[in-house]
């Protein structure tokens, strides 16, 4: 009898761990649900903020939805300050002594045989938007659920600025960005200029990048750096494709709270009809083939006091209201010109993440990747070739930076290479 009583007793304790096992994954699995389907009405909310009702829309070759959104409705003005802002459709100046780009020289050897007014955009083959209008690329849901979440979505890490001063190699692996850059500081700059090599680097993670551009930056390079970013990348995580691609970047907080790429937040105001941010850029440079360079050009208005940007000889893009910055609301003390990738180290090594042509600047024109014309913006709104340019790499085995001048080039380097390679385990 008491044995049967003993046995009783056990199933009635397995049916009670049966009951709490079966509740519990019943409960857990409704927290999944509930989890992914808050996660969904969350993405879905920030699509609905960033994706803005088109006028027109064009289906780019890349896979690309280009939405041609009125001028008025873009996403800038969903700041709170921007209410009320009446849209600067060009700069009251722009700097003077702009290189003559169309200038060439019969006799010189080292100049690109295809100019940068043959680049474009891969959209432009399926359509352009109406006047009034402004191209925005459509961010997808997928776009946004590669970012380690909504809020962080078109945002830079934390301390990915290149810091030449610093030899603290804490901060350096900390940040798991490396750079091969020129630059230059000590005075008050109004803005900055380069014509960029365009090549598509290879990836070797796809949480990794390489970008290639300017960058205009103002205070220390604490919590509080503001900066302003424009050149092209190659981005599988923000953009879901290894396509070498136009962008733009601007924090007032050190890459914290504040800022985002291209449209992806409120800030930039965007004028023209013809430029995508975040858009394919198209052709780019061959090894050993022809070669393509993109110009940009950021500037402050000495009027309004707005940091314009122009791509190209024929595009003013549009400004960076400068409410939005601190420091750069005066000047920049600080401008840098170059490359920057990602390196996860992937099974403990150096990544194989390709900068600028994946090739070492030694290579030269044709092979190696090159800024030239490099010019800044002085306080009397004059482009000057830059005073005491420095230049600045963590590791110059995987990649480096080599500066020249000449007549035709001004101020320029050949930056880049392969990341991972025998001097670089």
């Amino acid at each position: 009898m008491g044995d049967v009583h003993f046995s009783s007793e056990m199933t009635r304790k397995g049916v009670v761990l049966f009951l709490f096992w079966t509740l519990s994954l019943i409960s857990l699995s409704c927290a999944a649900r509930l989890s992914v389907s808050r996660q969904k009405l969350q993405v879905q909310n920030h699509l609905n903020r960033l994706n803005k009702p088109a006028v027109k829309t064009i289906q780019s070759p890349d896979g690309d939805i280009i939405d041609c959104v009125h001028i008025s409705h873009q996403p800038a003005f969903d700041h709170p300050f921007l209410k009320d802002h009446k849209v600067q459709m060009r700069p009251g100046y722009h700097p003077e002594g702009l290189f003559d780009e169309n200038k060439v020289s019969d006799t010189d050897t080292e100049k690109p045989k295809q100019r940068s007014n043959s680049i474009t955009q891969l959209w432009h083959i399926n359509g352009k938007c109406p006047q009034g209008t402004i191209p925005i690329r459509r961010t997808k849901e997928e776009d946004v659920l590669r970012a380690s979440s909504v809020k962080r979505y078109g945002k830079k890490k934390h301390r990915a600025i290149p810091q030449p001063r610093s030899a603290d190699p804490d901060l350096i692996n900390e940040s798991g960005h490396q750079h091969a850059i020129a630059y230059v500081e000590g005075d008050k700059y109004y803005g900055a200029k380069a014509t960029i090599n365009v090549w598509e680097p290879k990836i070797q993670q796809p949480n990794e990048f390489s970008l290639s551009q300017l960058w205009i930056l103002g205070g220390s390079f604490g919590e509080d750096l503001n900066s302003i970013e424009a050149g092209w990348q190659v981005s599988p995580d923000l953009y879901g494709d290894n396509n070498t691609r136009l962008f733009t970047y601007w924090t007032s907080d050190a890459y914290q709270a504040t800022g985002c790429y291209n449209l992806l937040c409120s800030g930039f105001i965007q004028i023209n009809s013809e430029i995508a941010m975040g858009a394919s850029i198209s052709p780019v440079s061959a090894y050993r083939n022809s070669q393509y360079d993109i110009s940009i050009l950021v500037w402050k208005d000495p009027k309004e006091g707005h940091w314009w940007m122009q791509f190209g000889n024929d595009y003013v893009l549009g400004y960076w209201p400068s409410f939005l910055f601190s420091y750069l609301a005066d000047s920049a003390s600080m401008i840098e010109w170059g490359g920057e990738v990602v390196n996860s180290e992937p099974d403990g090594h150096h990544t194989s993440t390709q900068m600028g042509s994946g090739r070492f600047p030694e290579e030269g024109f044709g092979k190696s990747s090159y800024f030239r014309n490099i010019q800044v913006v002085d306080d009397s709104n004059n482009l000057k070739a830059p005073k005491g340019l420095g230049t600045f790499t963590e590791q110059s085995n995987c990649y480096d930076v080599q500066t020249g001048s000449n007549g035709d080039w001004g101020h320029y380097f050949y930056y880049g290479g392969p990341g991972k390679n025998a001097n670089c385990p």
